[in-house]
């Protein structure tokens, strides 16, 4: 298992009290390893990983797709992952 690629990710998580409101942002790492790819909460094997995509949303970053046979899930992003989806694409494809 060799680490190949990384990309940052955030959540949003939003915490209400009797008071207030508050958007913590959590700031992740998605990690692409030869044999997995591996987030905070996920693990997908690498034979389950059909794709990754990207759609930019203004000029605030945008939302990494990552295509897989369970589905697709959803990864905000910072900034562009085009580097990252071009690694894995040239790896395994």
């Amino acid at each position: 298992m060799t680490l190949i690629a990384k990309q940052a990710y955030f959540k949003m998580e939003r915490v209400v009290s009797s008071l207030q409101q508050e958007d913590i942002k959590q700031e992740r790492m998605l990690y692409l390893y030869t044999n997995k790819v591996v987030t905070q909460r996920r693990e997908f094997p690498i034979d389950n990983v059909l794709d990754f995509s990207y759609r930019p949303v203004s000029n605030q970053g945008g939302i990494l797709y990552l295509h897989s046979l369970q589905g697709v899930y959803t990864y905000t992003v910072d900034s562009s992952p085009e580097e990252f989806i071009q690694i894995f694409q040239d790896y395994f494809k």
